[in-house]
């Protein structure tokens, strides 16, 4: 008695689908084959991707003032619950972090458009722009190094969970982590300091007439009908210096005059400086000798001051503190004066200038100075503020990175 064939077997044999049932491949109605799920699932991200960037370029003050809105919260949740500082980084990381890939879709959306793509950009937008289209690798090491510097607190909070000690290993391979990046794009960039921040920053959308004409320009882009309307956004009639005129042989629009009342600020708008048509690459000066000394001493004085700190047994020690302080203090003397600086340049040194205001929270200056002085300020502090500084005052003790800068 012979035995049954194997429904599975005879489904792989060459020929068996054709011969069971010929008129399917004949048939010229027949669906095309289907995909497959593997590639079903790997085409969804790419789509949803796609979906996200439209929405953002859509709705783009609406995503500015939602990521405001969530940074806002994030200072009012810490001491409200167990583990809420954990919760609150994490909405805080989370948020920076999305605003990053939201910062690359509104340029590359702003680029198209003509009316602000030609407007001249600020000079450390020109500046990390030109370096992010230049150069691959610094692209990639400044998204590493922002990355790390959204995310340090939170890992330094994960770490702590597991002992002091680990908690001080991740802290000394985050700096030095942040350290060798920045090295990195001190060679990248030719021996040029490192701007704050190292990717560009989103600049803000025109308001009110102008918002309704970058909105219109986005839904030309995505492909969508603009209604053209004679009113402004508050619903009153535009005037006469405010409509485009069409030529009637080219059809181009002239754009619309400024008001009679606002001549001046409109000229000096249309001024150029010298750093407005200078090469972006030359908006900061090439270091050399003890200007390029000044800025790995300003690269190495975290990680100098972390490793000092980790060693240190006493918290109110001025060991650590007086080390990582000298040594940014040094950076500053040490850097060369002889050239002309720059704007850019001018603007990252204030920057740091401010970001030394941060040593005050630091060590034995927060726990025998600072400490005092916060603690007679907050109980003359409205109750709810008063709370939330209270609440703070257990980051600054405890995590190294909340007054890192």
């Amino acid at each position: 008695m012979a035995a049954p064939a194997d429904p599975l077997k005879s489904a792989s044999r060459p020929g068996a689908a054709q011969s069971s049932s010929p008129s399917s491949s004949s048939s010229p109605s027949s669906p095309s084959p289907r995909q497959n799920p593997i590639q079903q699932v790997l085409s969804l991200p790419p789509t949803w991707l796609h979906m996200y960037s439209d929405f953002i370029t859509k709705n783009a003050h609406s995503v500015s003032q939602i990521e405001s809105a969530l940074r806002s919260l994030t200072y009012i949740i810490p001491g409200r619950f167990r583990d809420a500082e954990i919760a609150s980084e994490s909405i805080h990381s989370g948020v920076q972090l999305l605003s990053l890939y939201h910062d690359d879709v509104l340029l590359r959306a702003v680029s198209k458009i003509p009316g602000l793509a030609s407007r001249i950009p600020s000079p450390h937008a020109r500046y990390t722009r030109f370096w992010t289209a230049k150069s691959r690798i610094y692209r990639r090491i400044a998204l590493l190094l922002q990355t790390v510097q959204y995310t340090e607190l939170l890992w330094e909070m994960a770490a702590k969970r597991r002992g002091n000690k680990v908690r001080w290993r991740v802290v000394i391979l985050l700096e030095v982590i942040k350290a060798v990046c920045k090295l990195l794009l001190l060679r990248v960039t030719n021996s040029r300091p490192i701007v704050t921040p190292v990717l560009p920053e989103r600049e803000p959308l025109p308001e009110q007439e102008d918002a309704q004409s970058n909105e219109d320009a986005l839904k030309e882009l995505m492909g969508e009908e603009v209604e053209e309307s004679p009113m402004n956004l508050n619903g009153t009639a535009k005037s006469a210096h405010e409509k485009e005129w069409s030529m009637p042989r080219t059809g181009s629009n002239l754009p619309s005059l400024p008001s009679p009342n606002d001549i001046s600020s409109y000229l000096l708008s249309k001024v150029l400086t010298a750093d407005d048509i200078k090469p972006a690459a030359r908006l900061l000066n090439s270091l050399q000798g003890s200007a390029q000394a000044a800025e790995v001493l300003h690269i190495l004085a975290p990680l100098i001051y972390a490793v000092a700190l980790s060693r240190s047994k006493d918290k109110k020690s001025w060991t650590p503190w007086l080390i990582g302080l000298s040594i940014e203090y040094a950076a500053r003397q040490v850097r060369d004066r002889s050239f002309r600086a720059t704007a850019l340049e001018r603007e990252e040194w204030g920057k740091r200038a401010w970001a030394m205001g941060w040593w005050v929270m630091r060590g034995p200056a927060y726990e025998n100075v600072t400490k005092g002085f916060i603690s007679g300020v907050t109980k003359r502090m409205p109750s709810f503020v008063g709370s939330i500084i209270e609440d703070y005052e257990y980051l600054w003790e405890n995590y190294y990175f909340s007054t890192s800068g």
